[in-house]
């Protein structure tokens, strides 16, 4: 079983602590703009999610890669092949979580690869929202974290239509 990143939005302050040690291990910034994590702030149902790679069975960033640039690796993280990747971009715009984006600063495609084993997001983050861990829980909390969103916009779309 490999381990895998477990958020609990429930913990997360929306802080971008996360995002900011990202951007600087992939950059050697803090800008936000430059991370594999990307904290999605819902002000009015205060909560907050950071989202990242969540490394699909199935990736469809693996199979649209013209090059073969992305691979799986021994641990189950999908990498980028930064030797073969022609940035061409199609794997940003496969990916369903809009989890892989185009670096200016560096250049070349920023995904997440969990830090090669050691996740810099998990060690700093001050409310221990992101861990971990081999837990088999993960799909639950996906669908638990799937559906706080979804309620979100749900929201969003009645309110609109009621203002008309």
């Amino acid at each position: 079983m490999s381990r895998k990143l477990i958020v609990n939005p429930k913990k997360c302050l929306g802080c971008g602590t996360c995002e900011q040690v990202c951007a600087l291990v992939k950059t050697g910034t803090l800008d936000p703009e430059h991370s594999a994590i990307t904290v999605i702030v819902y002000d009015d149902d205060e909560f907050a999610v950071p989202l990242m790679c969540q490394q699909c069975d199935e990736a469809p960033c693996v199979s649209i890669c013209p090059v073969k640039a992305l691979y799986r690796g021994s641990d189950g993280v999908v990498i980028c092949d930064e030797e073969k990747c022609i940035v061409c971009r199609l794997c940003a715009d496969a990916c369903p979580m809009g989890n892989i984006s185009y670096s200016e600063l560096a250049g070349k495609m920023n995904k997440c690869t969990r830090c090669e084993g050691d996740p810099k997001c998990v060690s700093f983050c001050p409310t221990y929202a992101i861990t971990y861990s081999d837990d088999d829980a993960t799909l639950e909390r996906k669908r638990t974290i799937a559906e706080m969103i979804k309620n979100v916009y749900q929201a969003d779309i009645e309110d609109e239509y009621t203002r008309m």
